[in-house]
């Protein structure tokens, strides 16, 4: 019995869906054949009905159909200016119910502590005024996430809320939980059995977690860095011999307590390789190949290596630029023999007609004037393109210390035997309104005011006015230089100061100097430069220690140097501002006499020789002697030699050389030699810390002083010290500390075991 009311029941349900799907289906019919007459438009509040009626495709006059409905519902949405839209035809009528998303008032950001609110808005899509939607403020979510990621904090987490307002409109919040920084708390290696895996982390970059490297990012994850790390492991096994190498996969795992990384390198080392034959093919007429092959650095026998195959190249390349040739291709093709396990190269050099300079185009440049920076081009529009002078250029573009970055980029002019240079430039700031603090050994505590423009209006001229003062030095200066007199290559200037010194420690005495010197310089080739000089000094040495030496007593009083002089300098350096790479030699000689008290020869003879050891590692040599001869009577304290301090580290200033041992003050010399070795390294912090490490080493002595006598200490033995430091370009200014010990010494010599000195600008 229930099983039959049961079956009645399901029959009556079955013919009520139906009747209403028949009602539904008729119903859509009448509608879809119903011809609009008016359209309504209700729920906007800011947006105007003719721009609503604009998205809709149906209109009055239209005809009504389901399709036509949907296209208008889609092109509503598709304006993200609606959160809801209905179409209903009420009759002959369309009537249009949309439901306005809010405007977004303010964007707030609450929690972020490590990263500036600026940089983070920068990145949002949601901007105030604009129409708030769901997509967009989780789309700023995960890009608010992305950003704390790329800092190294996964552990982030960001909530997003949203404060109702009048007249629809909406605060939208951040809530952002930074958590703390995620590190890698261990690197491994699957797959290595050549090295180790504490070899391997070190060619990587990215480090393991560690307390000393608090200055450093390097120690936690970074997605790109790991990248990064990937072809740093390709690159070094290559250069190992291992031509099959391969990075299988790179993986980082979270732990669960989100604070830290497991990164996993599986890699397959192949088989070790050696070079087999090396050879040059060119399609270059006129090119010798017998006179590449010298370049080739790489040898038949020797392990595999790939960044020799790549020095090779860019070796052969720079030839070949120098001869014309801007944009020669030449490719590496290797050729493995899998059995003997060997490497044949060939270089070939595919076809590419000499070019000649078409154009010179400057960018970047608001301040400077064009022909400041042309002027330091060693091509001209229509010259031979020559790769060692366009390298040349470069080096004196940087040189001037107008610009953080200098790029010349070549591209293809109007005709194939052509190039157009594009030399990118990014100014820096050349004016200083300057007051400066800070300390050193020598001069104690000590503070400067200056004021200096080095592009004087852009046109490269140098003007400089300052003022020092210090517990020891008291100095007034001005100087100016025109670096193109009469539009030629000819530096005229000249400078005007006037310093007083305490030399109490030293000598026992104040002196007063009072310079004034015209000078003028010019180039007489590529790399050597001359510059001659007027220099009248006006000397007076006063407040002498009454227990002074009898030898500084005598010097009481005051004279006056007229002298005219010059410099030779041949500057083979590959930066004026960081050498990494050549040499520098300079003789400087004056000749006292023409007019003035003091009549004397003076010759100094100064070089320096750089090497790049290996990356961001230098190391320099120094070498520089002096003598100064008198024409008459003795050569007078101020025109003597000194030597100690920043002069040779280890000992204090006027240090080394000839000493009235019953005083102990110095007395200066009259001929003087001295050698020093520095290397700078990196102590593993990131190169935009500007902080490095120092090892040196100098030698040298001071002797001939005019004074004699019993209680003089006269002696030309050699003196050598040796020491460490470093070097920190702060944003307080240049921070240096030099830490040097006597080895070779005399007794009456003064030492100075540590040396400081910095400064700031604001």
């Amino acid at each position: 019995m229930i099983g039959c009311r049961g079956s009645r029941v399901s029959r009556l349900a079955t013919l009520v869906v139906a009747f209403l799907a028949v009602v539904f289906c008729a119903s859509l019919a009448i509608a879809d054949g119903q011809r609009i007459r008016d359209v309504v438009v209700e729920g906007n509040q800011r947006i105007e009905v003719s721009t609503i009626e604009n998205y809709l495709t149906l209109h009055a006059g239209s005809t009504y159909t389901g399709a036509e409905a949907d296209k208008s519902l889609k092109a509503l949405f598709a304006t993200g200016l609606f959160s809801d839209v209905n179409l209903a035809l009420q009759g002959d009528t369309l009537v249009v119910h949309v439901t306005e998303n809010p405007v977004v008032n303010r964007i707030l950001l609450e929690g972020n502590r490590r990263i500036q609110a600026d940089q983070i808005r920068n990145e949002l899509q949601l901007k105030p005024r604009q129409v708030y939607t769901r997509s967009k403020i989780q789309a700023d979510t995960q890009r608010i996430q992305q950003i704390y990621r790329r800092s190294g904090r996964f552990a982030a987490t960001i909530e997003p809320k949203v404060i109702q307002l009048p007249q629809n409109r909406v605060d939208v919040v951040f809530e952002i939980h930074e958590g703390a920084l995620t590190g890698v708390s261990r690197i491994r290696f699957i797959g290595n059995r050549r090295f180790s895996d504490s070899r391997l982390r070190e060619e990587i970059q990215t480090k393991e977690s560690a307390w000393w490297r608090f200055l450093s990012s390097d120690d936690s994850y970074d997605p790109d860095r790991l990248t990064f790390d990937r072809e740093k492991l390709r690159k070094f096994y290559l250069s190992k011999g291992y031509a099959d190498f391969r990075v299988i996969n790179a993986v980082a795992e979270l732990l669960p307590n989100r604070e830290n990384f497991i990164i996993t390198f599986t890699i397959e080392e192949g088989e070790r390789y050696k070079f087999g034959k090396m050879d040059i093919v060119s399609d270059l007429k006129g090119v010798d190949i017998e006179q590449l092959k010298p370049l080739i650095t790489t040898k038949t026998g020797e392990v595999y290596n790939a960044d020799q195959v790549e020095d090779t190249v860019q070796a052969i390349t720079t030839e070949l630029g120098n001869k014309g040739y801007a944009f020669v291709d030449v490719r590496p093709e290797v050729k493995k023999d899998l059995e003997k396990r060997i490497i044949d190269v060939t270089y070939t050099i595919g076809e590419s007609p000499r070019v000649f300079v078409e154009r010179i185009d400057i960018v970047g440049n608001v301040r400077t004037l064009d022909k400041v920076i042309r002027r330091e081009f060693r091509l001209a529009e229509g010259d031979a393109f020559n790769a060692a002078k366009l390298r040349r250029t470069r080096t004196r573009l940087r040189g001037l210390n107008f610009f953080d970055k200098v790029e010349i980029n070549q591209s293809r002019g109007s005709a194939p035997d052509k190039v157009v240079l594009t030399t990118e430039v990014t100014e820096k700031s050349t004016g200083e309104l300057s007051v400066g603090v800070g300390y050193s050994t020598t001069e104690s505590v000590l503070g400067d005011i200056s004021i200096r423009e080095r592009n004087l209006l852009g046109r490269g001229q140098d003007l400089r006015l300052g003022f020092s003062l210090s517990t020891r030095r008291q100095q007034a200066d001005l100087g100016f230089t025109e670096p193109y007199f009469l539009d030629r290559e000819l530096a005229a200037g000249f400078d005007l100061s006037r310093r007083r010194t305490d030399y109490e420690r030293r000598s026992s005495l104040d002196e007063t100097t009072t310079l004034f010197s015209p000078r003028m310089s010019y180039p007489i080739t590529e790399h050597l430069s001359q510059q001659v000089f007027y220099r009248i000094r006006h000397d007076e040495i006063s407040n002498i220690d009454f227990s002074a030496s009898r030898f500084i007593q005598a010097q009481r009083g005051g004279t006056v140097t007229s002298s005219i002089g010059h410099a030779l300098t041949y500057d083979q350096r590959d930066d004026r501002i960081e050498p990494t790479g050549g040499y520098l030699l300079r003789l400087a000689q004056e000749v006292a006499g023409l007019g003035g008290t003091e009549y004397f020869v003076k010759n100094v003879l100064t070089g320096y020789k750089y090497f790049s050891v290996a990356e961001d590692v230098v190391l320099s040599l120094g070498a520089e002697a002096g003598i100064i001869n008198g024409l008459s009577d003795e050569v007078r304290l101020p025109n003597r030699f000194f030597i100690g301090g920043d002069s040779f580290r280890g000992f204090a200033q006027g240090g080394i050389g000839p000493r009235d041992i019953t005083t102990d003050d110095a007395l200066g010399g009259q001929r003087y030699y001295k050698g020093s070795a520095d290397l700078s390294f990196p102590i593993g912090l990131p190169n935009e810390f500007g902080i490095k490490g120092i090892l040196f080493t100098e030698v040298g002595s001071l002797w001939d002083t005019s004074d004699s006598g019993p209680e003089v200490a006269d002696d030309s033995s050699l003196r050598m010290s040796a020491g460490t430091g470093v070097q920190w370009k702060s944003p307080l200014g240049l921070i240096r500390v030099d830490l040097g010990v006597p080895i070779i010494k005399k007794d009456y010599d003064e030492r100075e075991l540590v040396r400081i000195n910095f400064g700031s600008r604001f």
